[in-house]
C-alpha cells in the first residue's frame, strides 16, 4: 500500500470512530458545559445507548403525559433482566431517578446521561452495579421541556436555553403527587408502583439564598420517614454522602429552606407533606434524596456536582451489607399490621435542633439602584463559614387509629382511579349490604383565598365521627387496611390529614346543602317542633341564652331549628367515605360476599 493510501484509510478510520465517538457525546460536552440537551436530542441519544449496549439496557416508553407523548424510562441492569418482580427478588437496590419535573433546571438531564452513557462503557463502573439497578426517567416534564427559551429563570446562571417549570396545564408538577390532575403524574404513579424503588431521587436547582455551597440536597423528612428508615437516613446514608462528595472536591450540606430572610439564624427542614415528591415517597417507605444545585452557580458546575453525586450515591449501595432493603420491608410490614396510631400532620419541633457547620456569604442591606429603598445584598467578598441552628426534628400533631377497612361509594371514581393507579388492593361489592360504620361530619375547615396549582385548597379541616346504620351498593369498593399502602390510604382518605383528597377539593359537593325552607312556611313547623320535642326546646333556650347575638338573629334561629329537626338532610357536610371499625363487621361483609 502506498504511504498516501495508508494515511487516506488511517484518517477514515479516526473520522469513522470519532463520528461514533459524537454520537455518545452529549450536548453538554459538545457546547462546553453552556447547553442543555432538548427533548429530541435527549430521546435519541438515550435510544442510540440502548442500541450499542442492548444487553445490559433498556428503553421504553411508557403511558402519557398532558402534551400527548409519552414518559420514557430507561434501565441499566448489569445481569440483564428488567422485571421488577426478579429484580426485587434477587435483592437488588431499585434506584429510580426522575428528572425536569422542573424543566428549567435541567441538571439531572445532563448529568443522568453522561452516568448512564459512563457506566455503559466502563466495566469498572459497572461493578457499582452488582447490587443495584438503575431506573432513569429522563423528561418527566415533557411539556414543559419543550416549551424552551431563555428568559423564564430570571435568577440562573445558565444553561443558555432550557424549558419551562409548569406542564401543558401550567401545573407544577411537584405539587402534584397526590392530586394527580396531569396525566403525567397518573403515568408516573404507575412507574413508581411497579418499580417500588428503595431510593427515589429527583434532581432540581434551587432557589432562595446564596452562599458557598454549588450542591446542596434535601432528604425525606427522617420522622416522617419514620423508625430505622429515617434513622439510616439521618445517621448513615446522608452523612456517608457528604464524605464521598467531598472527597470529589464538593462541599455539601442540606438543602437551605430560606426564602427572603437570610441562614445566618438557622433554618428548618423542608416540610414535604406528600403533594411532592419525598413527602409521596414516604408514604410508601421509599428514602427520597431530592439534590438542589445553587441556581448562581455555572450550570457547567452544577451538572457536574450533580453527576458526581448520584456516583457517590451507587458507590454507597455498591458497599457490602448495605441494610436499606431490609429496612425498607420490616416498616413496610410494620405499617402493614399497625394498630397503634398513625401520624397524619406535623410540625417541627422548635425545641431542639443541631449545630449545622454553614459557609456563607455575609449579607446586607445596601440602597437599591432602582427603588433606592434598602435591599438585601450577599457580599461574596465577605464569605464566612460558622455553626447556624438546623431545626431537623419534626412531631406529629395529629395522629388517628387506622380503621379495619374503608368503604368508597361507586359514584367517586376519581378516588378510585387514584387508589388503583398507586397499587390500592380493593375489592367491588357484588351485593347490597346494611352494615354498621362511622361517618365524618365536616365540622370546621378554611379556604385559600387563591387557587393553588387549580385547587382552592382547604385546611385546619376538623371533623366529628358518627356511627350509623349504612346502607352500601353492588359496585361500591371495599378497601381493607392490612396492605402496605396502609400510610398512602389513612393520608388521602382521612379529611383531617395535610393532603387528602378533601383538601384537594375532590368531595366539595358536600358542603352544599341540597334543600332549604322558605321563612314564612317554616315559620309554623319550627313552632309545632319546638312543642313536640322537649330535647329542642331546652337546646334552643340554652344557645338563646348563651349567644346574645343569636338571640337577636331570627334567621339563625330558624336555621338552628331546621338543622336540629328531621327535614334536614343527613348528607349535608357528611363526608361519604365509610369507616369499618370492627374486624367482625368486615368480617360480616366478606361472608355476605361469598
Amino acid at each position: 500500500m502506498k504511504i498516501y493510501q495508508w494515511l487516506v484509510a488511517i484518517m477514515l478510520i479516526n473520522a469513522w470512530g470519532n463520528t461514533k465517538a459524537q454520537e455518545l457525546t452529549t450536548v453538554f460536552e459538545q457546547s462546553n458545559g453552556t447547553q442543555t440537551v432538548t427533548y429530541e436530542e435527549g430521546i435519541s441519544f438515550l435510544e442510540k445507548l440502548h442500541q450499542k449496549y442492548p444487553n445490559i439496557t433498556q428503553f421504553e416508553p411508557i403511558g402519557t403525559t398532558d402534551i400527548g407523548l409519552p414518559l420514557h424510562t430507561f434501565v441499566l441492569s448489569t445481569n440483564g433482566i428488567f422485571q421488577p418482580k426478579t429484580l426485587q427478588e434477587q435483592k437488588k437496590h431499585i434506584l429510580l431517578i426522575n428528572n425536569a419535573i422542573h424543566p428549567g433546571e435541567p441538571d439531572g438531564v445532563d448529568a443522568s446521561l453522561m452516568l448512564l452513557r459512563d457506566i455503559c462503557q466502563d466495566k469498572q463502573k459497572q461493578k457499582l452495579l452488582e447490587n443495584t439497578v438503575i431506573v432513569v426517567i429522563p423528561f418527566y416534564n415533557v411539556d414543559g421541556v419543550i416549551n424552551r427559551g431563555k428568559y423564564s429563570r430570571a435568577n440562573q446562571n445558565g444553561p443558555i436555553e432550557y424549558g419551562f417549570r409548569g406542564n401543558a396545564k401550567n401545573l407544577d408538577l411537584n405539587r402534584d403527587f397526590i392530586k394527580l390532575d396531569s396525566k403525567n403524574a397518573q403515568t408516573f404513579t404507575q412507574i413508581f408502583q411497579k418499580w417500588q424503588p428503595d431510593i427515589y431521587v429527583e434532581n432540581h436547582v434551587s432557589n432562595g439564598a446564596d452562599y458557598q455551597y454549588t450542591f446542596t440536597c434535601l432528604g425525606t423528612q427522617p420522622d416522617k420517614l419514620g423508625g430505622a428508615l429515617g434513622e439510616y437516613l439521618k445517621k448513615q446514608l446522608f452523612p456517608d454522602l457528604q464524605k464521598r462528595m467531598e472527597k470529589k472536591k464538593w462541599d455539601m450540606t442540606h438543602y437551605v429552606n430560606v426564602h427572603g430572610t437570610v441562614p445566618d439564624s438557622g433554618f428548618v427542614q423542608f416540610n414535604d407533606s406528600p403533594r411532592y415528591s419525598s413527602g409521596y415517597a414516604a408514604l410508601f417507605h421509599t428514602i427520597a434524596l431530592v439534590p438542589e444545585t445553587h441556581m448562581l452557580k455555572p450550570f457547567s458546575d452544577r451538572v457536574k456536582a450533580n453527576y458526581d453525586f448520584m456516583m457517590a450515591l451507587l458507590e454507597h449501595l455498591s458497599e457490602p451489607n448495605i441494610p436499606i432493603k431490609t429496612i425498607k420491608k420490616q416498616t413496610e410490614e410494620k405499617y402493614q399490621s399497625q394498630t397503634t396510631q398513625f401520624p397524619l400532620k406535623w410540625q417541627v419541633d422548635k425545641t431542639t435542633f443541631e449545630w449545622l457547620p454553614f459557609k456563607g456569604y455575609t449579607a446586607q442591606y445596601i440602597e437599591s439602584q432602582v427603588t433606592q429603598q434598602p435591599r438585601l445584598f450577599y457580599d461574596r467578598k465577605q464569605p464566612f463559614t460558622k455553626n447556624i441552628k438546623f431545626y431537623n426534628q419534626y412531631k406529629p400533631s395529629l395522629t388517628l387509629q387506622k380503621p379495619v377497612a374503608y368503604l368508597i361509594p361507586q359514584a367517586y371514581t376519581q378516588i378510585i382511579e387514584r387508589l388503583q393507579w398507586n397499587g390500592v388492593q380493593m375489592m367491588v361489592l357484588k351485593n347490597n349490604q346494611t352494615l354498621q360504620g362511622s361517618y365524618y361530619y365536616i365540622t370546621q375547615f378554611e379556604t385559600v383565598k387563591y387557587p393553588f396549582e387549580g385547587h382552592y385548597l382547604h385546611y385546619n379541616t376538623q371533623v366529628k365521627k358518627m356511627e350509623q346504620t349504612l346502607q352500601t351498593r353492588a359496585g361500591d369498593v371495599l378497601v381493607i387496611m392490612n396492605q402496605t399502602a396502609n400510610r398512602y390510604l389513612m393520608e388521602t382518605l382521612e379529611p383531617e390529614a395535610t393532603d387528602s383528597f378533601f383538601n384537594w377539593n375532590f368531595f366539595d359537593a358536600i358542603l352544599q346543602q341540597k334543600e332549604g325552607y322558605s321563612e314564612y312556611v317554616f315559620e309554623d313547623i319550627a313552632a309545632t317542633l319546638l312543642q313536640q320535642n322537649p330535647t329542642l326546646a331546652q337546646m334552643f333556650k340554652d344557645k338563646k341564652a348563651q349567644d346574645p347575638d343569636f338571640a337577636k338573629n331570627a334567621e339563625a334561629q330558624l336555621d338552628f331549628i331546621y338543622k336540629n329537626s328531621p327535614y334536614y338532610e343527613n348528607t349535608h357536610m357528611r363526608y361519604p367515605i365509610i369507616r369499618i371499625e370492627q374486624t367482625n363487621t368486615l368480617e360480616e361483609i366478606l361472608n355476605r360476599e361469598k
